[in-house]
């Protein structure tokens, strides 16, 4: 029997206690406290027979911690400092350690996988170069709130101080791209310091470091204590107080040109979302990240709104009176305008009214704030602006298909995407790359509310989207895995091609090849 986790307000699906399999549960089953699909939820230890160990190491509870809470894959490369952690590794078969070409990869695998699962996954690499290796990676990870466990070996503590070999300031090095950030000196910080590392990732969304001196590593702790998951996180399910979403409301309802803005922060959400958008007959729009939350075939949805934005979604926010805006960290990319009247709905206190002021602020969990709203939002169906969506998206789909020409030589990006389009599976899931192919896509590409697109936002590094794919077709095995990159970016990186070939990974890799960083000429 298994224990599940929702990823949005930390539930926990007991099998054992609820008397039926996860797996057995209705497709239509949603989390009684929080109200998501059972998509959102991720599987935490298997409950089984422990393994027996001749002694047990520092590094042998650390792993066991870290599957108890649910840590599944650790990416790294290995070396002298991290030999014994990953001899832990090897003998538990309820973790898996995946060996990359290079740290970045590593680290961008582990920013994936959060993206993807809303869980945590690990990084694992040696004192020194190894560590610095990382760096690109955490900071995606870091500027997107995706969790990651990042662990670092480090030289033996009786000689650290007078520039040992592969010796750096390990702490100050992660300091700036940490929400926790601490080096392991005694046996018993073992896992105070690891349970806190996972639990400052998974709470306030970003990279936990913890340095591991070597000789700690093999030292014996024979009674250490693992922690479980349940009973250790706040549940975040969080809403306001009546009269906040009765005064957003209220706003509502007295729009007459209501826009519905998405984010990634409403992933899980799409359902919701598109019963909001009829019942006030408001077109959707969605920042780069934000697209797949919706089946963007909907005609209310009219495409991404900022640099990769659509005609008919920039033309519906200029003229909107109101903004429903849910999940959306207001990126200068996006382009929101400041003077519009907007409600914000956002899970991260410090994103509401993060450039400039809104009309209401509504800091909580969009999964319970959007019905909450939907139930006080009276139904207002608006024909004119109903038929002015239409003719807006019919005419910007026009654009699209004039602008994917077959007949022009060279074979134009925008046709490429196209036939992306018909071609991928209807459960893929996509990673792009930074540069004019990612734009490309964005643009061009209409995504399904099953499908699932992910790629460096904030950051915006290039040499994203091999290793984030390689992670995604660990994850679903069963599912399509398209990976799209330009030469200049999958020549960064594209030794890990090698990874994905050693575990037998069926991802399809698109290279927009134009023999040129094209963006950069463009710019």
């Amino acid at each position: 029997m298994s224990k599940y986790r929702c990823v949005v307000c930390n539930y926990i699906f007991d099998e054992e206690k609820e008397g039926i399999k996860f797996e057995e549960l209705s497709a239509d089953w949603k989390c009684p406290i929080c109200n998501v699909s059972k998509d959102l939820f991720v599987p935490l230890k298997e409950k089984g027979e422990e393994i027996e160990k001749e002694e047990t190491t520092v590094s042998d509870v650390l792993v066991d911690q870290m599957v108890e809470w649910g840590v599944k894959y650790v990416f790294g490369m290995p070396g002298t400092s991290v030999l014994g952690i990953i001899e832990s590794i090897r003998k538990n078969d309820k973790i898996k350690y995946i060996q990359v070409r290079h740290e970045e990869s590593a680290a961008i695998m582990a920013s994936a996988h959060g993206k993807l699962t809303g869980h945590i996954a690990a990084c694992l690499t040696i004192a020194g170069p190894g560590a610095t290796n990382l760096a690109t990676g955490l900071y995606d990870a870091s500027l997107d709130h995706s969790p990651v466990l990042a662990l670092t070996g480090m030289i033996k503590r009786q000689i650290t101080g007078p520039g040992s070999f592969q010796e750096i300031d390990q702490y100050s090095f992660f300091k700036p791209v940490s929400v926790f950030d601490k080096t392991l000196m005694t046996v018993e910080q073992t896992v105070p310091l690891i349970t806190l590392a996972i639990k400052h990732a998974l709470i306030e969304g970003g990279v936990s470091h913890l340095g591991i001196p070597l000789d700690l590593q093999s030292r014996a702790y024979d009674d250490a204590e693992i922690m479980p998951f349940e009973g250790s996180f706040p549940n975040k399910s969080i809403s306001q107080p009546e009269i906040m979403i009765k005064k957003a409301a209220n706003l509502i309802n007295k729009a007459e040109r209501p826009v519905i803005v998405i984010g990634f922060g409403s992933k899980g959400q799409g359902d919701n979302i598109i019963e909001l958008a009829e019942k006030i007959s408001a077109p959707i729009v969605s920042t780069f990240r934000g697209k797949g939350v919706i089946d963007e075939h909907h005609e209310l949805y009219v495409g991404s709104h900022g640099g990769i934005g659509s005609t008919a979604a920039t033309k519906v926010v200029q003229d909107s009176d109101l903004l429903i805006v849910i999940g959306c960290s207001f990126s200068n990319q996006a382009r929101i305008p400041q003077k519009k009247r907007i409600v914000q709905i956002d899970i991260n206190p410090m994103m509401i009214a993060k450039r400039f002021p809104v009309d209401v602020g509504l800091f909580g969990n969009s999964t319970v704030i959007v019905p909450q709203l939907k139930d006080l939002i009276k139904e207002n169906r608006k024909e004119g602006y109903l038929n002015e969506i239409r003719r807006l998206k019919r005419e910007w789909m026009d654009l699209l298909e004039k602008e994917a020409d077959s007949t022009m030589t060279p074979i134009r990006p925008q046709y490429i995407v196209r036939i992306l389009n018909e071609k991928v599976a209807d459960n893929a899931v996509i990673t792009l790359d930074v540069g004019d192919n990612g734009w490309f896509f964005g643009r061009n590409f209409w995504m399904k509310s099953t499908q699932e697109m992910i790629f460096s936002g904030y950051l915006g590094t290039m040499a994203f989207s091999l290793p984030a794919a390689i992670t995604a077709q660990l994850i679903y095995p069963e599912r399509q895995v398209i990976c799209t990159a330009g030469d200049g970016g999958f020549a960064m990186i594209m030794g890990d091609f090698m990874t994905a070939v050693k575990y037998e990974l069926p991802i399809k890799v698109f290279i927009f090849n134009n023999s040129e960083l094209g963006m950069i000429r463009m710019e």
